[in-house]
């Protein structure tokens, strides 16, 4: 850190003994780029709990043995699952996801329940659904929590289900599968989809301040692509997986833009520094995917 030049520039000889001359002082200051603050996370953990507290609830409310004697686990009692052969992922049954909150545009746009489009994240088909689901979560939410706050990560969260939902109401009403309509689709893959797409969009929007670009890139694509591939297993939800990514992808260049690399906060900037050797707070691109981003979220 250089020194602070002192209030008076020392005296000195004007040619070669002039005692009443000065001679000039060269500012040696230098201004650094604080430390980026990290936030410390209580969202995502908040929003595992409710998911955990939502799916037991929703085993409650489905009470296996009242409705069949085939029930996976019957110790569990009225917590026991649905038999295998029924819900191979563990879970309840569809009529009891459709009881609790399941997205079924039938009941959307006959009924009005438009409720279910934000409903359906918080729940899920079965205790593997939600392992999936909730490891996801913590692997990816607490990272972008701690690096940009709960807020911004929370309306991504919710921004991206309700996307995700959008998207699967749409497909669900252009299908030509007989009973479209009527089919319960829950979970927060729309959601997760979503924090995906937005690490995607905050690698690119923010790529001067990451060292190893290439290698953070390659990595996220690989975890994006993994993620893609669970739409193949049968009675996936393709469309709000896409939905979801999609929205999040968008968003991640509205709320998640840092400043470049090197631009320094007025408030850290010591009195008399030439303001004009300071860099932008943003790059050109950056305002331009923001942009883009907006009128794209705008129109679809």
């Amino acid at each position: 850190m250089g020194m602070w030049p002192p209030s008076t520039p020392p005296k000195a000889g004007n040619g070669n003994n002039d005692p009443g001359a000065y001679i000039p002082v060269k500012s040696t200051q230098h201004v650094c780029t604080p430390p980026h603050e990290m936030w410390f996370s209580w969202l995502v953990p908040l929003i595992f709990v409710a998911d955990i507290v939502a799916f037991v609830w929703t085993m409650y409310v489905n009470d296996c043995p009242a409705i069949s004697k085939d029930c996976f686990l019957p110790s569990l009692g009225r917590f026991s699952f649905q038999p295998l052969s029924e819900n191979y992922l563990v879970g309840p049954s569809a009529a009891t996801l459709q009881k609790v909150g399941a997205l079924i545009l039938k009941l959307v746009v006959e009924e009005g329940e438009t409720w279910r489009l934000i409903s359906c994240m918080w729940l899920h088909a079965g205790v593997i659904h939600l392992l999936a689901n909730m490891i996801s979560l913590l692997f990816v939410g607490i990272r972008l929590e701690k690096e940009f706050g709960y807020w911004k990560i929370g309306l991504l969260f919710v921004l991206s289900g309700f996307g995700g939902s959008l998207a699967s109401s749409v497909h669900s009403n252009q299908s030509t599968k007989i009973g479209a309509s009527s089919i319960p689709s829950v979970g927060a893959s729309g959601a997760l989809f979503g924090l995906l797409g937005a690490m995607l969009s905050e690698l690119i929007t923010n790529w001067t301040i990451y060292a190893n670009k290439c290698a953070a890139l390659l990595t996220l694509v690989l975890v994006i692509a993994l993620n893609m591939a669970v739409g193949f297993i049968p009675n996936v939800d393709t469309s709000a997986h896409v939905g979801g990514f999609l929205s999040g992808f968008f968003l991640g260049f509205i709320l998640l833009v840092r400043p470049q690399f090197g631009w320094v906060s007025s408030k850290h900037i010591p009195p008399g520094y030439n303001m004009r050797l300071l860099k932008p707070k943003h790059k050109s691109y950056q305002y331009i995917l923001w942009i883009t981003a907006f009128v794209c979220l705008t129109i679809g």
